[in-house]
């Protein structure tokens, strides 16, 4: 009989089952499997069930779980710490996975280990708040179905997305924006928010009203200081609110609308959107939000690291893009 020293698996446990049944003794059993018999009688005495003898899979669960000695970031509490910390600041598992592995120059962690690790711990402490370090604050892995759309609206000079400039489409250039509203539970409170393409930087005021003509100045206000390489086109969605977009034509802004029911054709935005609503729950009441306070948000969204930028954040792409820009535009070449 040759020595071996592995753990047993499944199909050992199983066949262990089937002998025992059978009416083998542990000495019988040891030698169908070539194994020892201590390795056979210690694996009844620790694996099997009081209630129903010995059962393969309840065995194997017994042995897994005692090997388990915690996840990494049970066992790493400096880990951990930096984990949640970054978890806070409403990054994503995936980004903080990729920050720490780059900042270390290894593989450190992956982002399915911290999922993992939080709704572990959801399990074991029944402790639901553990969701809102997740970005989504889903208690559960899973997709909830989304509600449905608006029906689109009649708009004046409307200019349907198919005419839009293919290359807007790439998102290669600067200089096209996304436009959309975030609407609160109180009653005429909506924020404005504007959406790079290329850079995902995101720019947002609190406006007077959503009326269409102090939308559009609004939007005005914020894309006039821009050069015009930075403020081509906009894209909106169907709502009423954006009638009056043809005023952008002033500052030779063009302007574009999705398909009726097609929100995702300004998928950027959107996004956008709904990352700011974690930070800016429906429920909440804006008169409660300093300036400050809210600069801040801002602020935080566009120096969050992004997937999309090979783990820049917005204002780190926008403004090298901004600076080179102008350096070119400046150029004695250029002005030539």
């Amino acid at each position: 009989m040759g020595k071996r020293y592995g753990q047993l698996n499944i199909e050992e446990r199983c066949e262990i089952a089937r002998l025992q049944a059978a009416g083998a003794s542990v000495r019988e059993i040891a030698s169908g499997l070539d194994r020892s018999p201590s390795t056979i009688s210690r694996e009844l005495k620790r694996n099997q069930s009081r209630q129903q003898g010995y059962q393969p899979v309840y065995a194997q669960q017994q042995s897994r779980a005692r090997r388990w000695s915690g996840s990494k970031l049970d066992r790493d509490e400096q880990l951990r710490r930096r984990v949640l910390g970054l978890l806070r600041l409403k990054w994503s598992p995936e980004v903080v996975a990729a920050h720490l592995n780059r900042d270390r120059g290894e593989q450190v962690i992956s982002y399915e280990t911290i999922y993992r690790f939080i709704y572990a711990q959801i399990a074991r402490t029944k402790d639901y708040r553990w969701r809102h370090y997740l970005l989504q604050a889903k208690s559960k892995r899973g997709h909830y179905p989304k509600q449905g759309r608006s029906p689109a609206s009649f708009i004046a000079l409307r200019c349907p997305i198919s005419e839009r400039p293919t290359a807007v489409a790439d998102r290669h250039d600067p200089g096209h924006w996304e436009a959309d509203l975030m609407c609160f539970s109180k009653y005429g409170q909506v924020l404005l928010f504007l959406h790079e393409r290329h850079t995902r930087l995101l720019l947002a005021v609190r406006p007077r009203t959503k009326e269409a003509e102090n939308i559009a100045q609004a939007i005005k206000e914020m894309l006039a200081p821009l050069p015009w390489a930075w403020r081509q086109t906009v894209t909106f969605d169907n709502g009423t609110e954006f009638a009056s977009h043809y005023e952008l034509h002033d500052i030779n802004t063009e302007t574009y609308f999705c398909d009726a029911y097609a929100p995702w054709q300004k998928g950027g935005v959107e996004n956008a959107l709904g990352r700011m609503r974690r930070l800016l729950p429906r429920k909440t009441d804006l008169a409660t939000i300093t300036d400050e306070h809210f600069a801040q948000l801002i602020k935080l969204y566009n120096n969050t690291p992004r997937k999309c930028l090979d783990y820049r954040t917005p204002a780190e792409v926008f403004w090298d893009k901004l600076l080179h820009f102008k350096c070119e535009s400046s150029s004695p070449l250029s002005r030539g």
